[in-house]
């Protein structure tokens, strides 16, 4: 496709971050607002896609081929990769060979990696990491209805009356779906009900929050399911016209779960509430059940994802407008991935390889005699076995395992192991591709080209609207190179990403006869010109058709072989690895609001780290009494597997007993903060997705005796230091470092960091261990400075940084202060940051609120926080009500 020129209207693109899918406008700028004419966003961004314009710069991406370190032509990388996995395949067989892709790749580049790997190589070998997030989810949906479909629209949350969301923290996580749903509260008096471990930004504007003990939902779940039957709510015509094993589900449920208090005493949840839960849920025909990584990310999500299933279908509550189980995908492309076979136990266009019509389908298809014919290795164990040497030759694309995955630190001594390891990135320094013998530059967004799909089965398109920089290839034409490199040429001739597409969309409908919903054949014969102007559509669209379909079932059809749902039977089981007196706290893992992944795209924004400047633990008042942690001290947190290192925020939104700690940090940002390292590697046994919410872990203060603050303008990973972690900041960096050896050493260690010593500005206050340092240019502006003193005893830095981002001559008057990193002007605090469009601070709302700023719309008026993309919106109503009793009347 050709770039976007400044000449043109904006291009409509899809957001890379969520599985929401917003529609996008990209270029000329390039600005990315939202795109009013899409269906899923109408228009709206949340902080993540309204800074999209700030992460298109050229700074550290990868622009070149590397091999071994070192720069090399196209030729050199793709020959050397063609060689050694045909040498691998030839010697070892096709098992010994391996590709980890990404929810972040298009779904041509997905398409052509599982024909590659499953087609021609002949293993099954290929997974991805949406292993991590939705597998249990496709479990799920495989077991209850014969395949993988999301059976829901999000047209529905505009429709129903009660919305309850399990393990989904959406205020955050799919912020724009959440004001869909807040919205429609507002207009119909939608109920919302949220289902957590946690009090998240969900749970605090939720009309009703359950605080489940973690692994407790099936049982929650049976519970609601034996009381749909006590009560008389089983749509007993639905039941028996249209499922199976209904009776065997309920009696287990019955067995499992026989009265509420039973129930509300194991899942930690108020009695009086619970009973107000099952109430609502059967006296609300319309009733959406939203379920995502809390639900997913378990030893036991696949079951979890059938006990809800199970009480839509008990219900008759699927098929129809405001009702259904609704899983919320975690990536851009997680449902594409799905639809081209992308995980190691599919095979493409949702056939499978269990069935031998399917592989000679395929097989015929693809015109290849090697098709795998049996399942490949799931990511946990696709590590194990680069880890006993079982994978010679391994391929990343689009990913960072080495942070992501649980049981890290064996999964870097494995990557760092590997006979040969191949990454296709933007970045060349993520954990994962320091390790790398062939580095490929791979397009970021706004440069490749193709289609994505969303958690409703809408397929939009991702357009460029800028030129390639440097060397770098999208990602399918990397594949299709090694591909044809490796023999398979005539298989991997394609000319663009419509090519692909139209290839994936006819054998979605090849010989499918209705068995399979997945069709798309409808959109098979795209010219490129159509491929190019092709608007969001949500599948399936027979031959024939180029609309969509918004709901699915309403006939009460599934592709079942006898058109039925299926019931399935579950019982409660505690997660796999228990908590004892060794490891009593549980460790949980999610995602923070401003941030996506391991950071390679957000973390280089200001004012998306401004939220969270570094790796923070969330644990309760009672816990860090007892532990002997301070509120904005350090912890280190231990398990079987690794430990990790954290800054603590104590708080009553977590539970006695459990605590909190970001999945985004690598060792690319910080020291020790990479939960990865810490989370335990079990895993489901049906679908293979690890179980990140349940890590038995022991807690103990990190003994601080000093910590720092240093600005400087270069990006660097400091060494020898206990704890560090580097944010963006306006004009450069900041480092917030500490260490367990006295505070002179602390001060010798930040000094280190001083890229020069000459000219400083330093005052140094022995008795009290304080340092300050300050370096200016010529032209007077400050470079650089640090700050090292006692635990808790730095100043607020928000003036200091505000001169550094001027980059403006410091006056005589500032020089007398800027070692006090105070202002000439007292300034109050602006305490953590909750409303990053603005940078608009907690303490700063909260006097506003305390001033007789009595609503969000007022806090927007004054002091704009929650006017742009709203994401803040749940926590200021939150801080709004914190502090209503002190509001004047």
């Amino acid at each position: 496709m050709t770039a976007h020129s400044a000449d043109h209207e904006p291009v409509r693109t899809t957001c890379p971050y969520c599985g929401t899918g917003c529609g996008v406008l990209g270029g000329p700028a390039p600005m990315t607002p939202g795109d009013p004419e899409h269906p899923t966003n109408f228009g709206r961004v949340c902080a993540k896609g309204s800074a999209l314009g700030e992460t298109l710069g050229l700074e550290n991406r990868l622009l070149h081929p590397m091999v071994g370190g070192r720069r090399a032509s196209w030729d050199e990388a793709l020959d050397l990769t063609a060689r050694r996995f045909a040498e691998a395949v030839e010697k070892h067989g096709p098992d010994s060979v391996a590709f980890y892709v990404s929810g972040q790749l298009l779904t041509e580049d997905y398409y052509v990696a599982n024909k590659l790997m499953k087609g021609f190589i002949g293993s099954g070998n290929i997974d991805t990491n949406s292993r991590l997030c939705m597998a249990s989810s496709v479990a799920g949906h495989r077991r209850a209805f014969g395949e993988d479909l999301v059976p829901c629209s999000y047209e529905d949350l505009d429709e129903a009356d009660l919305v309850v969301l399990v393990g989904s923290n959406a205020a955050w996580c799919h912020p724009i779906l959440f004001r869909r749903l807040t919205d429609a509260r507002a207009r119909r008096g939608t109920k919302i009900v949220a289902i957590d471990p946690r009090r998240t930004a969900t749970a605090a504007d939720a009309d009703l929050f359950l605080p489940v003990q973690p692994g407790t939902d099936v049982l929650l779940f049976n519970g609601l399911l034996a009381h749909l039957a006590r009560v008389g709510r089983i749509d007993r015509d639905f039941v028996s016209e249209h499922t199976n094993g209904f009776e065997d589900a309920l009696a287990k449920a019955q067995s499992d779960a026989p009265e509420f208090y039973a129930i509300a005493e194991e899942c930690g949840v108020p009695f009086d509430d619970l009973v107000a839960f099952y109430d609502l849920f059967a006296a609300t025909e319309r009733t959406v059940t939203v379920y995502s990584q809390g639900v997913n990310q378990s030893s036991r999500g696949t079951d979890k994802v059938n006990a809800i299933i199970n009480c839509h279908l008990a219900t008759g509550r699927i098929g129809h407008a405001g009702m259904g189980p609704f899983s919320f995908t975690g990536q851009p492309n997680a449902m594409g991935g799905r639809e081209v076979g992308g995980l190691a136990n599919q095979l493409a266009a949702h056939m499978t390889l269990e069935n031998p019509a399917d592989l000679d389908r395929v097989q015929r298809f693809w015109k290849t005699q090697k098709l795998a014919t049996a399942s490949g290795l799931k990511a946990v164990d696709m590590f194990d076995a680069l880890a006993d040497g079982r994978i010679k030759a391994l391929w990343v694309m689009g990913t960072n395992p080495a942070a992501s995955m649980p049981n890290g630190n064996q999964v870097r001594k494995a990557l760092a192991n590997c006979d040969f390891l191949v990454v296709s990135d933007c970045v060349p320094g993520t954990d994962t591709a320091r390790h790398a013998d062939v580095l490929f530059p791979a397009a970021g967004w706004g440069e490749k080209d193709g289609t994505v799909t969303n958690s409703e089965r809408r397929i939009s398109r991702q357009r460029a609207f800028m030129p390639l920089p440097g060397e770098t290839r999208p990602d399918w034409r990397i594949v299709c190179d090694v591909a044809q490199r490796m023999g398979f040429g005539e298989a991997f001739g394609f000319r663009n990403a419509a090519s692909i597409f139209r290839e994936h969309a006819a054998l979605s409908a090849f010989e499918n006869h209705g068995e399979r919903v997945f069709d798309i054949g409808g959109l098979a014969d795209l010219t490129d010109h159509e491929f190019e102007a092709l608007k969001p559509v949500q599948w399936p669209v027979p031959a024939g058709q180029r609309a969509g379909t918004a709901r699915l079932f309403c006939d009460r059809r599934f592709p079942t072989p006898d058109g039925r749902a299926r019931f399935i039977a579950v019982g409660q089981q505690a997660p796999a690895n228990a908590t004892g007196q060794g490891h009593p706290v549980v460790l949980n893992t999610g995602r923070l609001r401003d941030q996506w992944h391991t950071m390679t795209r957000t973390g280089e924004v200001a004012r998306l780290m401004a939220q969270a400047p570094e790796p923070v633990l969330e644990l309760n008042p009672a816990d860090a009494i007892s532990l002997g942690i301070a509120d904005g001290g350090f912890a280190e947190v231990s398990s079987a597997w690794g430990r990790a290192v954290a800054r603590v925020r104590v708080t009553t939104d977590q539970t006695k007993g459990q605590a909190f700690l970001p999945m985004h940090w690598t060792d690319d940002v910080t020291a020790h903060g990479s939960p990865g390292r810490v989370a335990n590697p079990a895993c489901d046994a049906v679908s293979g997705q690890p179980e990140l919410k349940h890590t038995p872990a022991r807690l103990a203060p990190f003994a601080a005796r000093w910590e720092g603050l240093f600005l400087s303008r270069r990006r660097f990973r400091p060494r020898g230091f206990g704890y560090w972690a580097r944010s963006a900041v306006p004009g450069g960096y900041a480092y917030r470092l500490a260490g367990l050896e006295p505070a002179g050493e602390g001060i010798v260690l930040g000094l280190s960091l001083m890229a020069s010593q000459n000219g400083l500005l330093d005052y140094h206050d022995r008795q009290r261990g304080l340092f300050r340092a300050a370096a200016l240019d010529d032209g007077g502006a400050m470079t650089e400075c640090l700050m090292v003193g006692g635990p808790a005893g730095l100043p607020d830095p928000v003036w200091l940084m505000e001169l550094f981002a001027d980059r403006r001559v410091v006056t005589a008057g500032e020089r007398r202060v800027l070692l006090g990193a105070r202002s000439v002007t007292p300034q109050p605090s602006e305490g953590r940051i909750v409303c990053s469009c603005f940078g608009v601070g907690e303490e700063r709302i909260r006097r506003a609120i305390r001033d007789g700023v009595g609503d969000t719309a007022a806090l927007g008026r004054v002091l704009k926080c929650g006017t742009n993309c709203g994401s803040c919106l749940p926590e200021l109503r939150d801080l709004v009500s914190q502090e209503a009793p002190a509001v004047p009347a």
